[in-house]
């Protein structure tokens, strides 16, 4: 099973509560590695968060700035709780505006949770899904791939995911009823669960509750 959350309302959560804003995502960060450990647990396949799109570059600077600190941290901390639940780790998404270090360090947790054969974690940060679709169209182009051999399959080997299964749950939480360009070709047939809990609040019980909805519906795919 590959799960993709969209990790919403960090903000929001921090405001209702009179603290800055940034306090939300220190709070997010906590929960991302619990869900994390608890999908290790119940033996979720694929975990896919979205850390941060490629329009959060709107944000204020300070924002931005405490965000890569704490994913510059997260990367280096990790590693060990990564090691020890057998997670394989993977990014994606395109890799301007991030900084060397930061990119030296995503490389390294790659390489060294690469041989684990436990739940893959793949973080989107600085990603963009009509990006991704652009990138994979470069890339066909690229490579003179005759037209007649340009299908769906040879568009997905082109994306970022191309090693990955598509999602077959999304959890979006804070109540948005919208994707936020996340995962828009691989989602395609994905079941949705929304919650109004803000991310700073979703919990391991929370993530049992959509896995048995999901469960309890039927996928057609578009047949009968």
């Amino acid at each position: 099973m590959h799960i993709a959350i969209i990790m919403d309302g960090n903000g929001r959560w921090a405001i209702r509560q009179g603290l800055p804003r940034y306090e939300g995502h220190r709070v997010g960060a906590t929960r991302a590695r619990e869900i994390t450990e608890h999908c290790a647990r119940i033996g979720v396949e694929q975990l896919t968060l979205y850390c941060l799109s490629s329009e959060n570059w709107k944000r204020p600077e300070r924002e931005l700035d405490f965000l890569m600190e704490m994913l510059n941290r997260y990367l280096t901390e990790e590693q060990s709780t990564l090691i020890k639940n057998n997670i394989q780790f993977s990014v994606i998404g395109r890799r301007d505006g991030i900084s060397d270090d930061i990119i030296s360090k995503i490389q390294e947790c790659t390489d060294i949770t690469r041989s684990n054969q436990g739940l893959k974690l793949c973080l989107a940060i600085n990603y963009g899904s009509r990006a991704e679709i652009t990138d994979a169209v470069k890339a066909i182009v690229r490579e003179k791939i005759d037209e007649n051999k340009i299908d769906e399959d040879c568009i997905s080997k082109h994306l970022y995911t191309s090693n990955m299964t598509d999602p077959d749950l999304l959890i979006r939480t804070a109540g948005e009823l919208r994707l936020s360009n996340y995962l828009l070709w691989q989602l395609s047939y994905a079941e949705i669960w929304i919650t109004e809990t803000c991310w700073p609040d979703f919990n391991s019980k929370l993530l049992d509750n959509a896995i048995e909805d999901f469960k309890k519906r039927k996928r057609n795919f578009g047949g009968l």
